[in-house]
């Protein structure tokens, strides 16, 4: 079975994909890791970007400057479509390796670790959904904190993702983060049951 688990930003994804590896040991594939290994130097996709957006956005060593790519992309729509027709299929391509190369290793349960699952339609790359939801005032408390946004800040990040309960509306099912990790934790184990990976 191939898990796709996502949430929104400071939904605590990250703790509840942290906490399957290390209790079951199932192999983790991560987009955004995925996403910083093919605009590596020598990538295609660096390639790519560079004959779009010039070289102003590499570093001296050649490696690219995500802070000027992003200032160049985050209040343009337009710019902002460029990159995405480069950079996610390149990701998509790199999972759908990486998740070859898995099962052919023989593991038979993987865990695809997918912030913008349902953003991207990529529910054809997994069998099972899972999303990582917690309510909307903890999220938004959770990222001020966390990365020392404004209240306003913090929002249009938030406001920039599909809201979660269009989400719920799509997921196969749903850990309420909302309240203890061990509470999360214990409904991981009940889901896993549910699904008889366990």
């Amino acid at each position: 079975m191939i898990i796709g688990v996502t949430g929104n930003i400071a939904s605590g994804k990250s703790t509840i994909v942290n906490y399957i590896r290390e209790t079951y040991h199932y192999p983790v594939i991560d987009a955004d890791l995925v996403a910083r290994k093919v605009v590596e130097p020598g990538e295609k996709a660096l390639n790519q970007l560079v004959q779009t957006f010039g070289r102003v956005i590499l570093n001296k060593d050649g490696a690219l400057n995500r802070q000027h790519l992003g200032q160049i992309v985050f209040s343009n729509q337009e710019e902002r479509e460029k990159l995405n027709r480069i950079v996610h299929p390149a990701v998509r391509e790199q999972m759908i390796k990486e998740k070859e190369c898995l099962l052919n290793s023989g593991h038979d349960i993987i865990v695809m670790d997918i912030p913008l699952l349902f953003e991207n339609n990529l529910q054809y790359l997994v069998d099972k959904t899972v999303l990582v939801y917690t309510n909307e005032k903890i999220q938004l408390i959770r990222l001020m904190k966390r990365n020392g946004f404004t209240e306003q800040e913090a929002k249009s990040r938030m406001n920039a993702q599909l809201s979660p309960q269009k989400k719920k509306e799509l997921a196969d099912a749903i850990i309420d983060n909302s309240n203890t990790i061990d509470d999360s934790k214990k409904q991981v184990d009940v889901l896993f049951r549910k699904w008889e990976l366990i």
